[in-house]
């Protein structure tokens, strides 16, 4: 049981993600049936009425008030892009992105599975209503917690090549969708906050050089300095979010041989410091002070850019992304529900996520191949990855997210919705069921 445990706490950022993916899919599956019922349900007018409460604070001149939703879509969404944004760093400096030859295919992968779907949904909507054109990003998006449920929903027989694969792909492509939102829907931008901003960021980047690991000075800059102004400077703070994130220190203060080394002599201090104490249960001063040491070698044997990896995992699949999924997916299912799911923006929402993702990713993917680009990875097959693609046309949170950006008006952020929701639970169907019968086939 010990070395079970032991083994487990061993796992990587990456892996444990992956295995916290499992249940946080359920937890948004649920979140979003839950959203679908009260929108549906009388309780449907105080919830409009709470996500719309003016929340802020005002210190002497300054204020900042917006309403509760915006707090979600801006605030706690931003934690989650500050996680993708750790999780890609770490993953480019010495992950599976760090080797380029890992890292050609899902960069092709991601980039075609974003254009294609924008191509889609705006041949559907071209020549229609002008607003509606706005909703080109919206099918853009892959859900990356709710893909890696599914898949992990098929076992621990599943290759960790195919897990890590679409972690890469997910992750490229959330950036992707910071991008899109940071250049096409942005307001109008105040050139003194968003200078406030790139300076402190600037800030940030000096004092990692320079060899601080503090933490709590990291996030007070990047919350206080960086995320503030990035949200008044009318770009949206999500953007900052990762950027914050890409200067989080990833070196150490203590390199492995001196840790194992500091280990070795507070052990054999350790071992001397208490003979003549008969009392087996209490500690002496001195074997509480050899022990504060080790406490304290060990937190600087490990960078602030993985410690805030860990800890804020669980924050985001198990709050974070709840919250947003029970804020933004309630659609209210009128009698005329059959012309939601058939207006142009719904369908270019759902054939943009299902059939511009199987293209984009798939298409690309195997062309590629053919052609020489890169290998097809280990541990995947032709099948495997056709599954691949399914999963990733499941949009959910992020679609989601850009459709709150995309709209003003709420027939068109309602019929986004229906299409994103019919979209991702077509495409993780199908995903589960060819990854099956793919794995089926290898036993």
């Amino acid at each position: 049981m010990i070395a079970e445990k032991m083994k487990f706490t061993a796992l990587s950022p990456l892996v444990q993600f992956i295995q916290k993916s499992t249940f946080s899919s359920f937890l948004l599956f649920f979140s979003a049936l839950l959203a679908l019922i009260l929108a549906n349900s009388p309780a449907n007018t105080s919830i409009q009425w709470l996500l719309n409460q003016r929340i802020g604070f005002t210190i002497g001149e300054f204020s900042v008030y917006k309403s509760l939703l915006l707090w979600i879509n801006d605030g706690l969404m931003s934690v989650f892009f500050f996680v993708v944004g750790l999780e890609l760093k770490r993953e480019i400096i010495a992950g599976e992105l760090s080797n380029p030859k890992n890292l050609l295919l899902p960069i092709v992968a991601a980039v075609g599975g974003m254009l294609f779907p924008a191509f889609i949904y705006l041949a559907i909507n071209y020549g229609g209503v002008p607003e509606a054109m706005n909703g080109w990003g919206i099918p853009m998006a892959t859900d990356i917690a709710f893909a890696l449920g599914v898949l992990y929903l098929l076992g621990p027989k599943v290759s960790l090549q195919l897990k890590v694969f679409l972690t890469a792909l997910a992750i490229i492509d959330d950036l992707g969708a910071v991008l899109v939102v940071a250049l096409f829907y942005t307001s109008e931008i105040s050139l003194l906050n968003l200078s406030i901003g790139i300076s402190i960021l600037a800030l940030m980047f000096s004092l990692n050089l320079l060899g601080v690991r503090s933490v709590f000075i990291f996030a007070l800059l990047g919350i206080g300095g960086v995320w503030l102004a990035t949200l008044l400077s009318g770009v949206h703070a999500t953007v900052a979010a990762v950027l914050a994130a890409f200067m989080i220190p990833a070196d150490r203060r203590i390199d492995k041989s001196g840790y194992l080394e500091s280990i070795s002599e507070l052990t054999k201090k350790f071992k001397t410091a208490n003979k003549a104490e008969k009392d087996q249960y209490l500690l002496s001063p001195d074997e509480e002070n050899i022990i504060g040491e080790i406490k304290r070698i060990s937190k600087a044997s490990i960078s602030p850019l993985q410690r805030l990896e860990r800890s804020m995992h669980s924050l985001v699949v198990y709050l974070v992304m709840p919250i947003f999924a029970i804020a933004n997916a309630g659609v209210v299912i009128e009698s005329n529900w059959l012309e939601m799911i058939s207006s142009p923006v719904a369908l270019g929402v759902g054939m943009g996520l299902v059939f511009g993702k199987l293209v984009g990713i798939f298409g690309l993917s195997i062309l590629g191949i053919k052609l020489g680009w890169y290998r097809m990875p280990k541990g995947i097959n032709t099948s495997m990855l056709l599954g691949i693609s399914f999963l990733a046309a499941i949009g959910f949170t992020m679609s989601l997210f850009i459709n709150s950006l995309a709209f003003n008006d709420q027939t068109f952020i309602g019929q986004a919705k229906m299409g994103i929701l019919m979209a991702s639970f077509f495409s993780g169907i199908a995903g589960y069921v060819i990854l099956k019968k793919a794995e089926g086939r290898l036993r």
